[in-house]
């Protein structure tokens, strides 16, 4: 009897043990929200299983003129995340997907200099979704890099160690090849986006640095080397990266980011995934149905090696 009691006990233990481990591997739930929506969703963040939130600047609301830079809304929201106990993952967008968000600073757009500072890309998010337009700053033009960069390093003197992190928008863009801008090339692209990240690394000493990567344009399957080239550099220089979408084995992405995400588990300083609202829309093709928490959670441990996911507030499972 003493035996059987022992080792009802040993069984025990390790299934608590085991249940343990497992909670403890998996990756970390963050909110992810924009510039001024903070409040709106402070009940969500205090959750217990909840670590931080993401939230999304754009370039013009942080420098309303050139070298001038208001840092007001990241302040407040970073005294009301430190109230809760919580994480603070800012980004920084140079990105935009309406048609009248051109959202980077006047100068950018009327001076010469800066060719216009922005350029119209399309952008077809989810599934089953209308192709839509928005735009994108012109990292290949030396001189808006050269802005943007100047606002990273200004972030980085004010909240380097005060955030938990900064991240990068995502790679992916998508130009009209019949009107491409002048200097624009897809080598240029990569080489900007690159200067970028080898700066914000340098900035930021305490604060995590993740880029976004999803897609580089021109390339499939690696063949031009820029997602090698970036997975190799993050992993040399402990730079995280992440992305905007888990949708598990989907074709598009498993040609381009997500085998370098598996290729690269337990290799990067930092490996943080979105779910964001496009996502939400796509279908597990086997049971015909969104995706489900378990099955996001499951790819993006198991695969991608995710340590933090970055949930839209519209994600039925925070809702319940």
């Amino acid at each position: 009897m003493k035996t059987h009691l022992s080792l009802l006990v040993a069984c025990a233990l390790l299934f608590c043990l085991h249940n343990t481990t497992s909670a403890a591997s998996a990756p970390e739930n963050f909110i992810y929200t924009s510039s001024g929506d903070l409040e709106g969703v402070i009940k969500l963040i205090s959750r217990p299983d909840i670590g931080g939130v993401q939230i999304i600047y754009n370039w013009r609301q942080l420098e309303t003129a050139k070298g001038q830079y208001d840092f007001s809304a990241i302040e407040a929201d970073l005294a009301t995340i430190k109230r809760l106990n919580k994480k603070l993952f800012i980004q920084i967008q140079d990105r935009f997907f309406e048609p009248n968000a051109r959202n980077v600073p006047d100068y950018l757009l009327a001076d010469k200099a800066y060719g216009g500072g922005i350029t119209a890309q399309f952008d077809n998010p989810g599934e089953n979704k209308p192709v839509g337009s928005g735009w994108v700053a012109q990292q290949w033009n030396p001189a808006v890099r050269q802005r943007y960069q100047a606002l990273l390093a200004a972030l980085a003197a004010r909240f380097d160690g005060e955030v938990y992190g900064v991240n990068l928008p995502e790679t992916a863009i998508d130009l009209d090849p019949k009107h491409e801008p002048e200097g624009y090339s897809c080598d240029a692209y990569f080489q900007g986006e690159m200067e970028n990240l080898a700066l914000a690394r340098k900035a930021f000493n305490k604060s995590k640095v993740v880029q976004y990567v999803n897609f580089w344009p021109c390339e499939w399957e690696n063949d031009h080397n820029y997602m090698g080239r970036l997975f190799e550099f993050a992993a040399k220089n402990g730079v995280g990266l992440g992305g905007p979408d888990i949708v598990p084995y989907r074709k598009g992405q498993m040609k381009n980011s997500y085998p370098f995400f598996n290729k690269y588990k337990g290799k990067l300083a930092f490996v943080g995934l979105a779910v964001q609202e496009p996502t939400l829309t796509y279908k597990n093709p086997k049971t015909k149905k969104p995706f489900t928490k378990e099955e996001f959670t499951a790819f993006a441990d198991d695969y991608l090696g995710a340590e933090v996911i970055f949930w839209s507030t519209s994600t039925p499972w925070l809702r319940r």
